[in-house]
């Protein structure tokens, strides 16, 4: 009786414990997804530069690609492991490139005068090459 008691409670702490793993794992699918509004999350709100941005698109297209030759004969075990280290890495690159204080703009923090200085100095530099017209 012990012994079938004991072989019970291994048998619940086992499903539960597969449980809660399952439970912080997503598909492929929903990864990219989220990778992805990251980097858009990224730019929009200024954590990532253009080329920062263009370079982790890049790296994730790269990934897609994989995955796409992967799935052509299924995917085994393996190269599920291989998309996820990949995932990974990407995602840590994003975390770093989001957090490494560089801006979109390139020449640091503006207060408000020099924002409207630099918008100043676009806007004329439109009206003189006609890409932009006087109203």
């Amino acid at each position: 009786m012990k012994t079938l008691t004991i072989l019970a409670a291994a048998s619940v702490l086992a499903l539960s414990a597969g449980a809660a793993s399952a439970q912080g794992w997503m598909s492929i699918n929903q990864r990219q997804a989220s990778l992805d509004s990251r980097i858009d999350a990224g730019v929009r709100s200024g954590d990532l530069t253009r080329q920062e941005a263009l370079t982790l698109r890049s790296d994730f297209r790269a990934v897609a690609r994989l995955e796409t030759t992967y799935r052509r004969d299924g995917l085994s075990t393996w190269e599920r492991t291989d998309l996820d280290r990949r995932f990974d890495a990407l995602s840590n690159r994003i975390r770093f490139e989001r957090h490494d204080r560089d801006d979109r703009r390139g020449d640091g923090w503006m207060n408000i005068n020099q924002r409207q200085a630099n918008l100043d100095r676009r806007i004329d530099q439109g009206v003189r090459t006609g890409k932009i017209t006087r109203a």
